[in-house]
């Protein structure tokens, strides 16, 4: 029972602090050499500002992941899955397109392992192909591409583990009008951001994940994982 009543205010307090997004770090939680990590994972994006007068950019995505220990300092992670795209141009209405196919990968080097702290640096990337829409008789179709470099550092309690850190994220919208093609990218000035998470044991090779971004985005992440 303490242990879910853990679990239920770590999320509330991710959730207040992080109105985020970009990628998600995964955390620094790596799977040992040639063992892997399954999950599934939600990522919600609820504004991500784009460069010049083009609006901003949000996004709900479902993810099944996978981690494997290339060694037990280097691990890469790759994800598939669906998701959307809403854009919203300054002074126009909101696009909105269906959820379709999504998918990412990443690498993640441990750093620092002493005792109970650990650094992590990742990279991750996440590429997002909702379905296409029509707007009166114009063909609309999205990508989004999501990009970041993280520093993460966690300490070890006795009911979880919390990580703080930065990170470089841009997030482009790569936008089809019929056949003529540009590629909007996020707001540069908005690119250093800070991740917040924190890894809740549920048993001894599970255990829950929730993370925020915030300063350069507004998203936060929820996941379940699996030590195999």
């Amino acid at each position: 029972m303490l242990k879910k009543c853990f679990c239920l205010c770590s999320f509330v307090l991710v959730s207040w602090i992080a109105p985020c997004y970009s990628a998600p770090s995964y955390g620094t939680k790596m799977p040992e050499k040639n063992r892997f990590h399954f999950g599934g994972q939600t990522y919600r994006v609820e504004q991500r500002d784009l460069e010049d007068e083009n609006g901003e950019i949000s996004s709900l995505q479902h993810f099944l992941l996978i981690s494997f220990g290339i060694t037990d300092w280097f691990a890469i992670d790759v994800k598939g899955g669906a998701g959307d795209t809403h854009q919203t141009p300054n002074g126009a209405d909101e696009i909105s397109y269906p959820a379709y196919m999504a998918g990412g990968y990443g690498f993640r080097l441990r750093l620092y392992n002493k005792e109970k702290t650990k650094a992590v640096f990742g990279f991750q990337h996440i590429s997002v192909h909702p379905y296409s829409v029509f707007v009166g008789n114009v063909k609309h179709k999205a990508v989004i591409d999501d990009w970041q470099l993280s520093f993460l550092a966690s300490r070890d309690l006795d009911y979880a583990t919390p990580y703080v850190g930065m990170r470089w994220s841009r997030m482009d919208y790569i936008h089809w009008v019929d056949d003529d093609r540009n590629r909007v990218k996020s707001d540069l000035n908005k690119s250093i951001g800070i991740i917040a998470g924190i890894d809740v044991p549920v048993q001894e090779k599970i255990w829950l994940n929730f993370e925020g971004h915030f300063l350069d985005a507004q998203a936060i992440a929820a996941s379940v994982h699996f030590d195999f």
